[in-house]
């Protein structure tokens, strides 16, 4: 199919969730430092850090539960679920009275957010046409930061004693991510169910249905005759467990082992930064708290335009290339940052144009570990496998990491700081190896060529 106004209407709906996230995401960042004060809920800073590891505590456990159910039930049903998950929880967060809850409240919104990559990443895959799926993932993936940019903007007036007094301002802007979250609802309507996956359920009239309903938006002459051979499958109910350990663990190894490594490294180097932000420029550029959310904007941006700027060359270039490019790229700048700001040639605002340049790149390629990971499995175990690497990548590369940060930053010590950067900057390199090493050439190609289903064997 060429690209028309449907498909425009399926990134609008599900990027909207993502621009939710980045805004749910950047105010907890943003009021890190407001929630560290008496009038609030008066955290340590190892607390916020904390509250950050329940956060991606809670997303990976929503990740696998959702993840099974994506694959099981259905990526449209499960829209719904996550997102009344996320409302929900964020509204209770409005209402934390201690860190206990606080943290419970976090990471009950993360295991609705964690649900949400699995379901959404298979259904982008799974409808938009092969030619041009790289750059349309990263753009949605990346839409992520519009929210974040909305969210730190907010920030400054909700944050602002002017206008609401510090202990309601933080609980506001809680409960306005929930409101927005009701915009979702609205759009989540309009994605249908993927017809990929209703065929291998056995559901063949309700795809045709879909399909034929898509092609009556778009001119007759503008559809292009598909003369590969058909591709025939088995319906089922189900994949069992034995199945999906073998693909994923024996049949699948080099791919695991990649999709693994990729979701790690950009875990660590993304939550390990993003998570204690606030805490670095409070601690060692003196900014105010309520002014953290200005700072956020220009980071925000450099996230927003990398998958705008260079989403095309992952589909022109390749992937290979252009993975292994941008996490290279992202470590060295990443180290080169960190030497800087040990020897205290920045400031507030010269660190936040290098974190800048550093997220324009960095944002391409954690978006491309989404990707990969999306394109590299068969259609019967995509959202599991989604979910599998994205919570154990989490859980081995992000979780601790704000935790790890949040101390080194109590601590006041450059020096510690620096190596915390290292580590992070190393890890990128070490993905960018093993993507040139056994990344898969997946650019133009339809998903059954990339990964055939499981369903074509029986």
């Amino acid at each position: 199919m060429p690209w028309s106004r449907w498909h425009w209407l399926i990134v609008g709906a599900l990027g909207a969730t993502w621009i939710l996230d980045g805004l749910e995401v950047t105010l907890a960042g943003s009021l890190g430092g407001i929630l560290t004060q008496r009038e609030t809920l008066g955290l340590t800073d190892a607390q916020v850090g904390a509250s950050a590891t329940f956060y991606l505590a809670g997303a990976v456990i929503g990740a696998l539960l959702f993840g099974y159910g994506t694959d099981r039930l259905g990526r449209k049903k499960l829209f719904f679920v996550t997102v009344t998950v996320y409302l929900a929880a964020t509204a209770l967060t409005a209402f934390s009275w201690s860190f206990a809850s606080y943290a419970f409240f976090r990471a009950l919104t993360g295991a609705g957010i964690g649900g949400e990559y699995a379901a959404i990443n298979s259904a982008i895959d799974e409808l938009i046409p092969a030619r041009v799926r790289g750059r349309v993932d990263l753009m949605i993936n990346g839409s992520y930061w519009i929210g974040a940019a909305m969210g730190s903007g907010a920030t400054i007036v909700l944050l602002d004693p002017r206008y609401l007094p510090v202990w309601l301002g933080w609980r506001f802007a809680f409960g306005i991510g929930a409101a927005l979250g009701l915009i979702v609802i609205f759009f989540r309507r309009w994605i249908p169910e993927s017809p990929r996956w209703l065929l291998i359920h056995g559901r063949q009239a309700e795809a045709e249905q879909i399909v034929t309903e898509v092609e009556k938006t778009m001119p007759t002459d503008a559809l292009v005759p598909h003369d590969a051979p058909p591709t025939r499958v088995r319906t089922r109910t189900h994949t069992a467990w034995r199945e999906i350990w073998h693909t994923i663990a024996h049949e699948h190894r080099r791919r695991s082992v990649l999709g693994f490594v990729l979701m790690l490294t950009q875990a660590f180097f993304y939550n390990a930064i993003f998570f204690t932000y606030g805490l670095v420029l409070m601690r060692f550029y003196n900014v105010p708290a309520q002014n953290v959310g200005a700072y956020l904007l220009p980071f925000a941006l450099g996230n927003v335009l990398g998958p705008i700027v260079l989403g095309h060359l992952f589909d022109t270039i390749g992937r290979r290339r252009m993975i292994a490019a941008t996490y290279a790229l992202a470590g060295l700048l990443l180290a080169a940052t960190g030497w800087l700001f040990h020897a205290g040639l920045l400031t507030a605002q010269t660190q936040t144009i290098a974190w800048m340049i550093i997220f324009f790149v960095a944002s391409a390629a954690a978006s491309s570990a989404y990707l990969t990971v999306s394109e590299i499995f068969p259609l019967e175990i995509r959202a599991l496998a989604i979910a599998i690497f994205y919570a154990f990548g989490t859980l081995a590369g992000g979780v601790g990491a704000p935790i790890l940060f949040g101390w080194i930053i109590g601590t006041g010590s450059k020096t510690a700081l620096l190596a915390g950067y290292l580590v992070g900057a190393a890890l990128m390199i070490l993905g960018a190896i093993v993507e040139a090493c056994i990344g898969v050439d997946a650019e133009q190609k339809s998903l059954e060529h990339v990964a055939e289903p499981l369903s074509c064997r029986d």
